[in-house]
């Protein structure tokens, strides 16, 4: 099944035709390979693994920070993160042609609207349907965007970078690029998982959906003979969790997983401020996964220990899957959950 703003698509192939065609933002179904006999050639360029691990034909998808490729027709699909939004198609504006054309989509909750604001002094833009609570735009760039960054051979992401401290993270200096959750403090729910982060963490630690590697790096700093891992499905949050490591001087490994599909062996911890927000929606799906996937990825008495909203009904999940759970620290709005294999 082909999403909402896809089938929005479906109603104007005839911008495919003869076209080569690069898909990006927020695109989470197959409609890339299916309109392969109406373009000239197809690419993808994506930041969620999620949706790369997922695609039957890997062959025609970039998961990477940084976009190198170029097409005839972008075609947008746009997400409610306005930071990744802005930076991902400042982005392809420095590296687009002359007369560059897009096609923008996304639903109208999402905050699409916003796109004519945005692109307005790049170029000429109009909103050109409306169907399936979505809006599709039409953008034809007139000049180069002078608020984004020159592209060249080896983009630059430096201009992007941004960096915090916090008296509860000790010496860490945490280092984010756009879109990554809690990118410019510590939020309220992974400030009340460390809290419970003593300096008794051995044996192999997993970090999952580790963002830009706050848990992870605050645990290696006080547990250094830890062995870490930590995985995220945000192309953006890997190469933060890698600087933060990198330049606190920490040891650790990160990877690209959609919860354990490419996690090897067990671990003694595995600690996560799982999201709950995919896309617009509040979604369930990788909670459920973790919690249900743990016990296997565990060794004999090794622990999982989560942070999350108290109106989410993991503590019926966890006692489901492991008979009990723990409340380690918990206050109006959060909980972190400990349960052990």
């Amino acid at each position: 099944m082909i999403s909402l703003e896809s089938q929005v698509l479906e109603r104007h192939l005839h911008f495919f035709a003869d076209k080569s065609v690069l898909f990006a933002g927020g695109i989470s179904d197959d409609f890339p390979t299916q309109i392969r006999s109406q373009a000239k050639s197809v690419a993808v360029w994506s930041w969620y693994f999620d949706y790369v691990n997922a695609l039957a034909d890997k062959s025609v998808v970039d998961f990477s920070p940084v976009c190198e490729l170029r097409a005839d027709l972008i075609v947008y699909y746009w997400t409610k993160n306005k930071q990744e939004v802005q930076f991902q198609l400042m982005q392809l504006l420095a590296n687009a042609q002359a007369n560059q054309e897009i096609l923008i989509v996304g639903e109208n909750r999402s905050g699409v609207r916003s796109a004519e604001k945005m692109l307005a002094e790049f170029g000429e833009i109009g909103k050109i349907d409306s169907a399936r609570r979505c809006g599709l735009y039409h953008f034809q760039l007139q000049k180069q965007a002078e608020n984004a960054p020159h592209f060249c051979a080896e983009f630059d992401l430096n201009r992007y970078w941004k960096s915090y401290q916090n008296p509860k993270l000790g010496e860490l200096k945490i280092y984010s690029l756009p879109g990554v959750f809690s990118a410019a403090e510590l939020d309220q729910g992974t400030d009340l998982l460390l809290s419970t982060i003593d300096d008794n963490i051995r044996g192999r630690v997993l970090d999952l959906g580790c963002g830009a590697g706050v848990i992870g790096a605050f645990i290696q700093q006080k547990n250094p003979t830890t062995t870490l891992l930590m995985c995220d499905i945000h192309a953006m949050a890997i190469a933060s969790a890698q600087r933060t490591l990198s330049e606190n001087k920490l040891a650790g490994t990160v990877v690209a997983s959609d919860v354990f599909s490419h996690i090897d062996g067990k671990f003694d911890l595995i600690i996560s401020n799982p999201p709950f927000h995919d896309g617009i929606d509040t979604a369930y799906r990788a909670v459920t996964q973790l919690i249900e996937q743990a016990k296997s990825k565990l060794n004999k008495g090794g622990e999982l220990r989560i942070v999350a909203n108290r109106f989410l009904p993991y503590p019926d999940l966890l006692d489901v899957h492991f008979n009990q759970h723990q409340v380690l620290a918990q206050t109006g709005k959060f909980s972190v959950y400990s349960v052990r294999a």
